[in-house]
């Protein structure tokens, strides 16, 4: 795989869905940002803002997540990079708040943020940091996406957003399989329980032959 250059964050722009679990994207790319010292600025030609990093661009679509490919897709095709030196960083209700992973391709999943992406840059295969926000339950989809974390997730996501950080920051200095494998928490297989040995029967006495009466 080739080196990752553009560093994605999926979310919706304005200060109403800065909070929102659909813009966790946008919260590692802030941490991101902060790291390393780099300062957001508006790319209109590419409806985004970008910040400059040592050897890579962290960019935040301004298009509003459902058309967050028609920026991302103009930008790769600028810079000559191929769909796999660009990673993206978003939500995901298959996992609980507070954990994440890590993965090379694959479909959107039902995200719409990812459907355009895909459409955009015309693949899959590129790599993707899902960031748990929890399935909805009772909520309908639209309402939990768009909403706030509540009070006792909030320790949970800020140790997710530093894992997410410190995963994209491994991906970029060693490789996306590197951090894969170090992030990446895999379910251990249960051992089968071999059944109990069963103690030795005694082997059967014969019979015994009754003295006869004609002795």
């Amino acid at each position: 795989m080739k080196p990752i250059r553009i560093i994605v964050g999926l979310g919706n722009p304005g200060r109403d869905y800065a909070a929102t679990r659909h813009n966790v994207g946008f919260m590692v790319m802030d941490r991101l940002a902060a790291h390393f010292g780099a300062e957001w600025k508006p790319e209109k030609a590419y409806k985004a803002e970008v910040a400059a990093g040592p050897g890579v661009l962290l960019v935040k679509p301004q298009t509003f997540m459902n058309a967050s490919g028609e920026s991302v897709g103009p930008l790769m095709r600028y810079f000559k990079f191929d769909p796999e030196q660009v990673f993206v960083v978003y939500d995901d209700i298959s996992f609980p708040v507070g954990t994440m992973r890590l993965r090379a391709g694959g479909s959107a999943g039902g995200h719409n943020g990812m459907k355009s992406l895909i459409a955009h840059l015309g693949t899959e295969k590129f790599p993707r940091l899902r960031v748990g926000i929890s399935a909805p339950g009772q909520k309908q989809m639209v309402s939990h996406v768009l909403g706030k974390f509540a009070p006792d997730e909030r320790p949970l996501l800020e140790e997710a957003l530093l894992k997410a950080t410190a995963a994209t920051l491994t991906a970029l200095r060693d490789g996306f399989d590197a951090a894969a494998n170090q992030f990446n928490i895999r379910k251990e297989k249960k051992k089968k329980e071999k059944p109990a040995p069963q103690p030795e029967q005694a082997a059967p006495t014969p019979p015994q032959e009754e003295p006869s009466a004609n002795g």
